[in-house]
């Protein structure tokens, strides 16, 4: 067993099936940088669960924070879920980017807070290589009024 797939069943979680693409784009796209590497930019992933929004509604007026950041460690595990269908969750070299967007109640300021859960989650799976740079933004809209959509940006080597 791979050592981040030791970690997740560590953490009592297991990946999901890499969410499809909701509209007219794709989950991933891998572009090689060469020496047997790639660099795999991740759509949005949001916190969708059986079809529908983990939690829908702005933070923290309809979604708590604590609620917020259950959807961003969803979307994480939909973003490992994606590195593991394009290059296999053991030839992550390292997580370079994460974008964090939280559907934000006028005045809230914690979005970073939110985003946390997402970052912490990539480090407990990934160690090192998940430790990345972040934004976390707080907007007045996402699809299906989600709180939380992630993207993030990877460097990996290709499979033999």
């Amino acid at each position: 067993m791979s050592q981040a797939h030791e970690r997740l069943r560590e953490l009592g979680l297991e990946l999901p099936q890499p969410p499809a693409a909701l509209a007219a784009y794709v989950p991933t796209r891998s572009v090689p940088i060469g020496d047997g590497r790639a660099v795999v930019y991740i759509a949005g992933q949001v916190p969708m669960r059986d079809g529908k929004p983990l939690h829908a509604g702005s933070v923290p007026d309809e979604v708590s924070v604590e609620e917020a950041r259950e959807c961003a460690r969803l979307c994480a595990l939909n973003v490992l879920a994606q590195l593991e269908a394009a290059s296999g969750l053991d030839n992550v070299e390292q997580v370079l980017q994460v974008t964090g967007y939280v559907l934000s109640s006028p005045g809230f300021g914690e979005q970073p807070d939110v985003i946390n859960a997402c970052s912490d989650l990539l480090v407990e799976v990934l160690g090192e290589p998940g430790r990345h740079t972040r934004a976390a933004v707080g907007v007045n809209a996402l699809p299906r009024s989600v709180a939380v959509e992630i993207s993030a940006i990877a460097q990996v080597r290709l499979r033999s």
